[in-house]
């Protein structure tokens, strides 16, 4: 199965050129895609083309990858269905965002055993000139490059010269790495059509040389949202942006309408034992089996398997039946559980509590109960629990040892409702 046949079964593709699938099966295949540094940290977004690199890598398809890091095109902003002209970022934040990807890529591909080179465009584009650079825009007409659809709109609203020659930039990378290493496929997400096929006609204009190009559909979850957006943002896949633990359940937390196609699009495990996963999971939904092997599998590829074993245990920790004693054998979990919500508070404002219903009075109303009669309710119901220890009345006393003993403490009401209260001395 080519890697296009293989991205078809997995609902992944939108666009592909004319006769890729020949052009595949006929010749050695160096593909690439890349990204603009805008950030120092790849996002959960990023993952579909690099997962199908790789795919690639792994199929035993005699085959190159390249990754390519847009210094240069960084500079300017790529305007694709962008709504307003992108605000320019400093060289220097540049340069910091670029060692932040690379080093993320790089990992990547080493840790799967897969060899992939690494550019950066700002390596040909600072010896070239001005006038060297429009001599090559003879190549695309004006006309060509506003009829395209991800420039259309912006044309009639108003863009700069400095957004319109991206389209030219992207081009000239497609050229610049087919002449000097060979690629000539391009992978680029849905907005990236227009530029993709500028660059494949822009190589057989120059060149007269056949390439070709694909492009993965916009991933749009049930409910109409983009993938890989929350409350609090992007899914990073820096642990210091999006820790471990919360990478872990934005897996586990995907819908039941989302994961079938979810684990198609992310997983490396091929399509057979996907469909055999998918068919165990339809019998017994509940347990959330799919669900749960992709969040292990993702964790593992982007944190590695320490750290998945940790998220796993914390989660048995807090959602399973598990002594809350064994916390104390986890390394770093404190890190981990500050995407939950919390506060930080002294214990020296805590030294006056005497029952549990004085303690969370003082650090969870407001936060995981709207008021102390909340509070007060919620303890009658026996809805909550401190450290998993049910409490039972609002006259419970706790053992100072026992609460202050551990950095945090955490606070359940009901089933799915959490809260960290951090300690410090």
């Amino acid at each position: 199965m080519s890697i296009i046949e293989d991205l078809e079964e997995r609902g992944v593709l939108k666009d592909k050129t004319n006769g890729i699938e020949d052009f595949i099966k006929n010749n050695d295949i160096n593909i690439y895609c890349g990204t603009d540094p805008t950030a120092d940290s790849l996002h959960v977004g990023h993952l579909i083309p690099i997962i199908t690199l790789l795919r690639l890598k792994k199929s035993g398809i005699n085959n190159k990858v390249t990754f390519l890091i847009g210094g240069a095109t960084g500079m300017i902003g790529d305007p694709s269905f962008k709504s307003a002209e992108r605000i320019f970022l400093e060289q220097d934040k540049i340069k910091q965002n670029t060692i932040g990807i690379e080093n993320q890529v790089k990992r990547l591909f080493k840790d799967n055993n897969c060899d992939v080179n690494i550019v950066n465009n700002s390596d040909w584009y600072s010896n070239m000139n001005v006038i060297d650079f429009l001599r090559e825009g003879k190549l695309l007409t004006v006309n060509y490059m506003s009829a395209k659809e991800s420039v259309k709109k912006r044309i009639v609203d108003g863009m700069s010269f400095t957004e319109f020659s991206y389209q030219l930039l992207q081009g000239y990378d497609f050229y610049h790495l087919y002449e000097k290493y060979g690629v000539n496929i391009e992978m680029g997400g849905a907005d990236q059509w227009g530029n993709i096929t500028s660059g494949i006609d822009f190589i057989r204009k120059k060149i007269n040389k056949e390439v070709h190009g694909f492009t993965i559909k916009l991933l749009i979850k049930s409910d109409g949202t983009k993938f890989g957006k929350t409350e609090g943002g992007c899914i990073w896949l820096d642990k210091t942006k999006t820790s471990p633990y919360e990478f872990y359940q934005f897996w586990i937390n995907q819908s039941d309408d989302d994961i079938v196609n979810l684990i198609k699009i992310f997983s490396l495990k091929d399509l057979d034992d996907i469909n055999n996963l998918i068919e165990e999971h339809l019998r017994c939904p509940q347990k959330h089996l799919l669900q749960k092997t992709l969040a292990e599998e993702m964790l593992e590829l982007i944190h590695g398997k320490d750290e998945k074993d940790k998220c796993i245990k914390i989660s048995e920790i807090i959602f399973g039946n598990s002594d809350f004693n064994e916390i104390k054998n986890i390394n770093g979990i404190k890190d981990n559980l500050k995407n939950i919500e919390n506060i930080t508070i002294s214990k020296s404002e805590l030294e006056d509590c005497k029952t549990y219903y004085d303690l969370l009075g003082k650090t969870c109303v407001n936060k995981l109960f709207s008021s102390k009669s909340e509070l007060k309710r919620a303890i009658s119901n026996n809805s909550v629990s401190v450290n998993k220890k049910k409490i039972t009345s609002e006259n419970e006393e706790f053992i100072k040892e026992d609460i202050f003993s551990y950095e945090f403490m955490l606070v359940q009401n009901g089933k799915k409702n959490y809260f960290v209260v951090f300690f410090v001395n």
